[in-house]
């Protein structure tokens, strides 16, 4: 049992500032009983609960103080933000309890997961990173359509490939990404399993090659090749079918987890001065006997089948009835982490019968909750607090990421969150009664369109109209009944901020120390590639819970001072984060890694403590990627706004390769 206190001597603090928010968190988790464990990072209050159903998410996420909540990997987590070191510390002086430290929560939490929820948790990673290039491929195919299928000339007999060389050219060129996106799926996946697990990508990349290799007989030809005709390694004793894997998902699957056990076994019996020799050998090897002659036809049999009874079920005379059930329960499935699992299913039908009829209730379902979404937002139209969250939420929605809107606004008041499945169901049924289909996962929302084959864009767009139209309709008459007044229009006093608590002063010395130098704007702290926040893999930063900034991709492993600065938060054990705060008032947030505070500090080396003042480019934390990546955590690095100050127009660059200290990130006027 531990617990930290990150202020020290000279800090100004607000005494009882978190104190009836931290009262009233424990009343509403369920009490000091329902409490197994109690920890934070950098961000987040982290509690494992006896009974997660007594925490009455509603009115924690009114708590002035807390941002949001979630829960993840068996843990309820509040996001509260740089503050957070505070509020836990009130948190347990008021319930009368000890935090534990990381390792210790994450061990409690460990019994709150089922063998489903860890399976579909682990399945979700897995595809999250190969989603872009399975999208790409969707549009592809859709653009090929278009271009080289579909009759538009001479009478419905041509298509524009076939009367213009250059299109002709085109439509055959965008074959070659689409076969790399398609047939050599494999090697994504195997690639993606050695990067969740933290062991050689490479290894995966290879075994995955072997899946797609040309000297095998392509996956798609099995079923229309001869048995007799089929290829094979003659052993003498026995005989393997030299077939490939291409497109096939559940066998790139399993084959990738053989070689992540395999490598982890021989890397944990081998001495470290033949490691480099024996285990990539003894791992490899062994993993693609058993992908060609075990796991693979293993796979190929369980997703044929899972895919086929998808597939006959949907196609039944029962098929309405599945979609509609299927609409119906798409968006809480979503909320649970099983929708993960669509994924592989979407991938096998497209493979199987050259699209998949999944898909399009899915795009269905995100335009269905939006619409519901933008219903709360013409109800709530002067709430300036609701407008905030319900204008994002639904251009993300309709942009195909459902997670802001059904967290944040739907499942808030629950009749939104029904209105948007009523109308899913209903789009579902017209969707699978016409037969829809889309050539692979694509676009979610409304650019789902693009991915649907062009012979039933009318009938879609149909299914759009009501997919919009009905969950908008349905929640304006139903909020209009049930929306509590101050929920639609709160009045001025409650709009308006509280009055600051009083601070004390815990050093009475007056200071002398000059004040800080006003900085220009807000530099790279790290080099290495910068993405848009909402690409990192951290649903707290990529939503903007904690404010806008951007992500790295880290080059090298020290993270420097982006800007002259005061340490204002430091995370001290798990040294893995710190806050700034500028001499305009603007507060940052670094955080290094995504999730890295369950590695309680191994590999992180942090150089500063609260209250010190840095200079541009002064050392704050440094770390070891390679711990980072073995723990099987991305190395991200996030660099956060948490309170503007008295900054105005603040913009953010990324898409570029940044330089520590040399780069600018964030400006502002």
């Amino acid at each position: 049992m531990e617990t930290r206190n990150n202020l020290q001597e000279g800090q100004v603090i607000d005494m009882g500032k978190y104190q009836e928010d931290a009262a009233a968190l424990l009343e509403l988790i369920g009490g000091k009983d329902n409490i197994q464990a109690v920890t934070h990072c950098m961000t987040r209050m982290r509690f494992v609960l006896d009974d997660a159903k007594k925490a009455d998410i509603k009115q924690i996420e009114q708590l002035p103080a807390v941002k949001g909540t979630f829960t993840q990997a068996g843990q309820f987590q509040v996001i509260i933000g740089n503050d957070v070191a505070e509020f836990y510390q009130e948190f347990t002086s008021n319930a009368g309890i000890e935090g534990v430290n990381k390792e210790a929560a994450k061990q409690a939490a460990k019994g709150k997961q089922n063998v489903v929820q860890r399976i579909m948790s682990n399945l979700g990673e897995i595809f999250a990173p190969i989603i872009p290039a399975l999208i790409c491929g969707g549009l592809i195919l859709g653009f090929r359509n278009i271009i080289g299928e579909i009759n538009f000339f001479e009478n419905g007999t041509k298509s524009l490939a076939d009367i213009s060389q250059f299109w002709a050219g085109v439509y055959s060129f965008l074959w070659l990404i689409g076969e790399a996106v398609f047939h050599l799926l494999p090697v994504g996946i195997v690639w993606s399993i050695t990067k969740k697990m933290g062991t050689t990508q490479i290894l995966g990349i290879i075994l995955g090659l072997t899946l797609v290799s040309s000297q095998l007989l392509n996956g798609f030809s099995v079923a229309s090749t001869d048995p007799a005709d089929i290829p094979v390694w003659d052993f003498g004793f026995a005989q393997v079918e030299m077939i490939g894997y291409q497109g096939q998902v559940i066998s790139a699957i399993l084959a990738g987890f053989v070689l992540v056990y395999l490598e982890k076994f021989f890397r944990k019996i081998c001495p470290a001065v033949i490691s480099m020799i024996v285990v990539p050998f003894c791992s490899l090897v062994p993993a693609v006997i058993i992908a060609h002659t075990i796991v693979g036809p293993i796979g190929w049999k369980i997703g044929d089948a899972i895919a086929t009874v998808v597939y006959n079920g949907l196609t039944s005379n029962y098929g309405v009835i599945f979609a509609g059930i299927f609409g119906l329960l798409y968006a809480p499935v979503v909320m649970t982490g099983l929708h993960h699992m669509t994924n592989a299913i979407d991938t096998t039908l497209s493979t199987l019968y050259g699209g998949t009829i999944l898909w399009p209730m899915i795009a269905l379902s995100n335009i269905a909750q939006g619409s519901a979404v933008l219903g709360m937002a013409v109800l709530q139209r002067k709430n300036n607090r609701a407008k905030q969250i319900n204008i994002p939420a639904l251009i993300s929605c309709y942009l195909g990421v459902t997670e802001p809107a059904l967290f944040g606004v739907n499942l808030k008041y629950v009749f939104p969150l029904i209105c948007g499945m009523i109308g899913s169901a209903l789009a579902a049924i017209v969707s699978v009664g016409f037969g829809v289909q889309a050539f692979s996962i694509g676009v979610g929302g409304i650019p789902g369109i693009l991915s649907i084959k062009s012979e039933f864009w009318g009938i879609f767009l149909l299914c759009m109209a009501i997919a919009i139209v009905v969950p908008f309709v349905l929640t304006l008459i139903i909020g209009k009944k049930k929306l509590p007044k101050e929920a639609i229009a709160p009045s001025e006093a409650e709009e308006a901020p509280e009055e600051a608590a009083p601070t004390i002063e815990i050093d009475e010395t007056v200071s002398t120390e000059a004040p800080l130098p006003m900085a220009d704007a807000v530099y790279a702290p790290v080099s290495g590639k910068v993405i848009p926040i909402e690409e990192v893999p951290d649903d707290v930063f990529s939503q903007q819970v904690l404010g806008d900034g951007v992500g790295i991709e880290p080059t090298n492993n020290i993270i420097t001072a982006p800007c002259d600065a005061e340490v204002s938060v430091v995370m001290d054990g798990s040294n893995h984060a710190c806050g700034l705060k500028l001499a305009n008032d603007m507060e940052l947030l670094i955080h290094v890694g995504i999730n890295t505070v369950e590695m309680n500090g191994d590999g992180f080396t942090l150089f500063v403590g609260v209250g010190d003042r840095v200079k541009k480019g002064d050392k704050l934390i440094g770390f070891t990627p390679e711990k980072i990546r073995a723990a099987g955590y991305p190395t991200t690095t996030v660099l956060c706004v948490t309170d503007e100050g008295q900054a105005k127009n603040i913009q953010f660059a990324s898409g570029l390769t940044g330089v520590a200290g040399e780069t600018k990130l964030i400006t502002w006027e």
